[in-house]
């Protein structure tokens, strides 16, 4: 192999969110929705840092060198190079926020803070903290605690200075004054209050202060027991490792034990400690020593507001204008939301492309299969849910009415755990069969079964997704749903949920593709007939849409292919460890990024197979996690207008040339070079392809 084989996968993703940093900057984006991607490009580093920083500290901290997992570098090493990385990154996001906001000012958008507001403001925003923010605070005097209190990393405070008064006047004899008294306070920042109050309108302006500035104007209102001279208060934010541990007290049930891990990880080592680059150096180093955090930690200046994240629920203010056209979800050719859905499905298979067509089929296939009398059973696996969630209702809804209801839910979705425990409880009284996963691997498939006698005979329908069956995430990741009644494709997802059930068995399946015990070799085995194909001069290539792939053996297996003649092109998210288009290594591989208004989530999987392509969509990147330690699915797709729409929404996306950044070794965010190619977005094109077919 050359030189520079892999990206390591951390650098690889921070790469990542600097393409979504990249949308926040672009003034070719709305506004109001540059403002989201600053959000989201916070919300991904908060993440971060609670799972893969904190995995790389317990490492460096456990004394492995850890060479061997991060090719080449130091665990230690790699937590310095991330966090020069990060304090970079922040300081770009710093300014590129300031720049928008600047460019608000010229639609008359205003964000103002507790020193520029009109007395009218004033009085306003003082009404406003005694009605809505006072009662909501919680405000601590840290000095005589015999134990300081527990900061929550999914919170901001304002660390507070209070310098008081001198209680005695020097004297002649002494003319050295006192060293004044200092007093230590935080202030939680409500998470129940919206971040950005909006103020009364003046004329045509629009005014917006954060309720960190709402409290700041009011330090007087909460210390006023206090006789102090000066106060000062300045954001401070942690984040914490979020690993879960779980409790192999065999008398407890595995909803008590994530209960209580969940529980456990508000608690968790601090990784990453932020703070307002203005706040005196005695009160950091105050905060620092009282809360352990030291060299071992990324301890991270940055400017007088942070947990930005929020900005991905800043008010639109009615501005429409400011905001990407929202295109309305489109129909499925042939699939009415009206009529009976099990009997279309019948008839032929159907793929749902969300959010460009409606995610509501989904919710009919189920609220349909709750009410039919001839329905006897429904299966599915829950990883992720909306918040009232109406897949939860459905299938409720079927208990209630006499169906078998069996539901294999991940209590180990990532900070999900707790939205899983409380709808696996409410399940549970309504009397929906549980099954709470298998030892040791994580279910993240996302399939569905339902059996209905016909004419005495039980037939199987189905759905198998690349997404979560979350109607609100549903409106914004890009996820493809197929809708079957392919009896010989069921009934291996039917082997699945009896894998969920006794999992000492290993199950042979004739169609899909599962995890952990085939996933990686059945794709190597099409990876090697592509590489026959290439050598007997057939038609030969490898068409691949994920969210990230890393793992290793994999990568090497498409640097044989590509070695081998194998053209292979690569719609990678995130996290791509491969290094394309080097020569003698991986010269037939181009490998791009689509960030835009959605998130592409969607996995799908195209082979040329020597001019008669096989497609498949899948839950599963191709990551170790993936093939090895989770149960994934990925089913083929045998109708022939599913499988055309399926290489055609794929290649729309690779004609993408607006959006489309280039991975490679550099991690550059190189945009894709136009040309004189007119200008082609993927998404919006994407959304073109499906407006035609209907």
């Amino acid at each position: 192999m050359v030189e520079n084989t892999y990206t390591d996968r951390e650098k690889s993703w921070l790469c990542f969110n600097a393409r979504v940093l990249q949308e926040a900057a672009d003034e070719n984006v709305p506004l109001l929705d540059r403002l989201r991607f600053i959000g989201i490009f916070s919300n991904n580093l908060d993440e971060f840092f609670r799972v893969r920083f904190a995995a790389i500290r317990r490492l460096s901290l456990s004394g492995i060198t850890g060479e061997k997992l991060l090719g080449g570098v130091t665990a230690e090493n790699l937590l310095k190079e991330i966090t020069t990385i990060v304090i970079k990154q922040q300081a770009e996001s710093l300014n590129i926020l300031n720049k928008i906001e600047k460019a608000l000012e010229s639609e008359n958008i205003f964000r103002i803070n507790e020193k520029q507001m009109t007395k009218a403001q004033e009085e306003f925003v003082n009404d406003f903290f005694i009605q809505r923010v006072s009662p909501a605070l919680v405000t601590i005097i840290l000095n005589d605690l015999a134990e300081f209190p527990t900061l929550k990393d999914s919170l901001g405070y304002l660390a507070v200075k209070l310098v008081m008064k001198p209680k005695t006047k020097p004297s002649i004899l002494n003319l050295v004054k006192p060293r004044p008294e200092v007093r230590y306070a935080v202030i939680e920042i409500p998470k129940t209050i919206n971040r950005f109050v909006v103020l009364p309108s003046d004329n045509d302006k629009q005014y917006i202060i954060m309720v960190d500035d709402v409290i700041r104007n009011n330090l007087n209102n909460i210390f006023n027991i206090f006789d102090y001279e000066s106060i000062q208060a300045h954001m401070i934010k942690i984040t914490r490792d979020a690993q879960l541990e779980i409790d192999s007290d065999l008398t407890k049930s595995m909803l008590e034990k994530i209960a209580t891990s969940v529980k456990d990880r508000r608690i968790g080592e601090p990784v990453r400690f932020v703070y307002d680059d203005q706040i005196a150096k005695d009160t950091l180093n105050f905060f620092l020593s009282k809360m352990h955090i030291d060299a071992t930690d990324s301890i991270i200046p940055g400017g007088r507001y942070h947990n930005r994240r929020d900005y991905m629920d800043f008010p639109n203010l009615g501005r429409f204008d400011l905001l990407y056209q929202q295109n309305p979800p489109l129909p499925v050719k042939g699939l009415s939301l009206e009529g009976s859905i099990l009997e279309k499905i019948s008839e032929k298979d159907y793929l749902v492309n969300a959010p460009y067509q409606s995610f509501s089929y989904i919710i009919k296939f189920l609220r349909e299969a709750a009410l039919d009398p001839k329905v006897t059973t429904i299966k599915i696996t829950l990883y992720r849910l909306a918040k009232n969630s109406q897949v939860i209702s459905s299938l409720i809804n079927a208990a209630k009415n006499g169906k078998k209801v069996t539901v294999q839910i991940e209590l180990q979705a990532r900070f999900d755990e707790a939205s899983n425990i409380s709808y696996s409880e409410q399940m549970q009284t309504e009397g929906i069969e549980l099954i709470f996963g298998i030892k040791g691997l994580k279910v993240h498939s996302k399939i569905c079964l339902i059996e209905r006698m016909e004419n005495g005979v039980l037939k199987k329908y189905g759905l198998i997704s690349t997404g979560n069956f979350n109607e609100s995430t549903a409106k914004i990741y890009t996820d493809v749903t197929l809708f079957t009644a392919h009896q010989q494709i069921l009934k291996d997802v039917s082997k699945v949920f009896d894998f969920f059930d006794v999992n000492y068995r290993l199950h042979r399946y004739k169609h899909l593709i599962v995890s952990p015990h085939y996933t990686r070799t059945r794709f190597y085995r099409l990876i090697d007939r592509e590489m026959m194909y290439a050598k007997l001069g057939n038609p030969s290539f490898i068409k691949l849409k994920m969210n990230s792939l890393s793992d290793i053996k994999t990568i090497n297996k498409l640097y044989e292919a590509s070695r081998a003649g194998v053209k292979i092109q690569l719609q990678i998210r995130g996290i791509c460890s491969l290094i394309p288009g080097v020569k003698g290594m991986s010269e037939n591989i181009e490998a791009i990024s689509i960030v835009d208004n959605y998130l592409e989530h969607s996995r799908v999987y195209i082979f040329a197979n020597g001019g008669n392509p096989e497609a498949f969509i899948s839950s599963a990147d191709f990551m170790t996690r993936n093939l090895d330690g989770r149960v994934e699915v990925s089913c083929p797709i045998y109708d022939p207008d599913v499988k055309k729409e399926l290489i055609d929404s794929f290649d729309v996306g690779w004609k993408g040339n607006v959006k489309a950044r280039l991975h490679s070794g550099k991690l550059d965010n190189k945009y894709r070079v136009r040309g004189d190619n007119p200008v082609f977005r993927a998404q919006l094109e994407t959304y073109n392809y499906y407006k035609n077919k209907v």
